[in-house]
């Protein structure tokens, strides 16, 4: 795993900071970048230095702390942070448990650094409830493979990255083929580059080289020949966002695997906690889709010494581009939604209403299709 976290608080003598490993500098170097304020840390997320839905909501709640710590406006500093990148549910539910927090203890009377105290704690619980939430994913994914795939022997499938760099813990989809990992079930992971900034090859390769998982690199083009090869088992990927009606928001690219796993008839799993379900979006249709600079089309850019802010160009001066950060999978091409609290299968919009809203669970699978806890 990597040798700094992906993300975690200091408090020097010149004042508390968020520090975070730059995941731009992936994997090239591990760096850490240090945000001493609030617009460093929204400027850290929009250039993806941290990123992944977990992790971002662990920041937006470190972040409203961060505020509350150094007397800033902390109800600016929530708007801001909860815009930062639109599509990722887990960000604004981050930023939304701190800020209460600390509305709360203001309102309570509490003075202005007790008050900080207290989002900071409430951002610290953020944290561990996530790490908590991967240990739980894991197991609940590790068992669903079981289920669906008895023979053993995975070989998975993974888009964009999905592991501990994402996370507290260690991470949601990946987290899953990790655990299969240890226990001598994963034959292969093959990995999606994930164009156009290549979290798969530059992140999840990252991880899997250091745990030590049989993995592969592969074009994003080339998932097909793999599944008309009969090279996979299943898919797994992680989500930034998860409409009311099952439908999941992820990095781009998803939807294709989505379509290629039906016709070949290989389960397509999403592995993602409860808080990236947003019961506030009724349909897939209605996720805003985060649109992003066309020269991460236009250019190829890989990380260095000075980070990953110089390019190459690959395509004429002037080409338009179509860069949507995301695409959006419908829920009848998911075999199942795996969180914390159990997974859901099939994914229907009623049977994930109660997934969200049911906090004890027994050991058997209801009749509904939801494994339980």
């Amino acid at each position: 795993m990597p040798a700094v976290p992906s993300l975690r608080w200091a408090d020097p003598p010149e004042g508390p900071v968020v520090v975070l490993l730059d995941q731009t500098r992936l994997p090239a170097e591990e760096t850490e970048l240090v945000c001493a304020d609030v617009p460093a840390l929204v400027q850290a997320i929009r250039t993806l230095a941290v990123r992944g839905a977990p992790l971002l909501g662990i920041a937006g709640a470190y972040g409203v702390a961060l505020a509350a710590a150094r007397g800033d406006d902390v109800e600016e500093a929530a708007e801001a942070l909860a815009h930062a990148r639109p599509t990722a549910v887990n960000l604004g539910y981050g930023v939304r448990r701190a800020a209460a927090a600390y509305r709360a203890a203001t309102g309570g009377g509490a003075g202005q650094e007790a008050a900080a105290a207290v989002a900071l704690a409430e951002a610290r619980a953020v944290h561990a409830e996530d790490a908590e939430a991967s240990k739980r994913m894991a197991a609940h994914g590790l068992r669903l493979l079981e289920e669906l795939l008895p023979a053993g022997g995975h070989r998975i499938l993974t888009h964009c990255n999905t592991g501990a760099l994402v996370s507290g813990g260690e991470g949601t989809a990946l987290a899953v083929a990790l655990a299969a990992h240890r226990g001598g079930e994963l034959r292969q992971l093959w990995v999606d580059e994930t164009r156009p900034l290549l979290q798969g090859a530059r992140l999840t390769a990252f991880e899997a080289a250091r745990t030590g998982m049989p993995y592969a690199v592969l074009a994003d083009g080339a998932a097909g020949s793999l599944f008309a090869a009969g090279e996979v088992d299943a898919v797994l990927i992680g989500a930034d966002r998860i409409a009311a009606d099952g439908a999941v928001a992820n990095k781009v690219g998803s939807y294709p695997l989505a379509v290629l796993a039906r016709y070949h008839h290989v389960p397509f799993v999403v592995v993602a906690p409860i808080s990236t379900v947003d019961p506030g979006t009724a349909e897939g249709a209605d996720i805003e889709v985060e649109q992003r600079p066309g020269r991460e089309v236009t250019e190829f850019v890989v990380p260095s010494e000075r980070g990953a802010g110089a390019g190459i160009p690959v395509a004429p001066a002037g080409s338009g581009a179509y860069n949507p950060a995301f695409d959006v999978t419908p829920a009848e091409l998911v075999t199942a939604i795996v969180t914390e609290a159990g997974v859901v299968s099939p994914v229907t919009r009623d049977g994930l209403a109660e997934l969200c809203s049911t906090s004890r669970w027994s050991s058997s699978r209801s009749g509904n299709g939801m494994m339980a806890e």
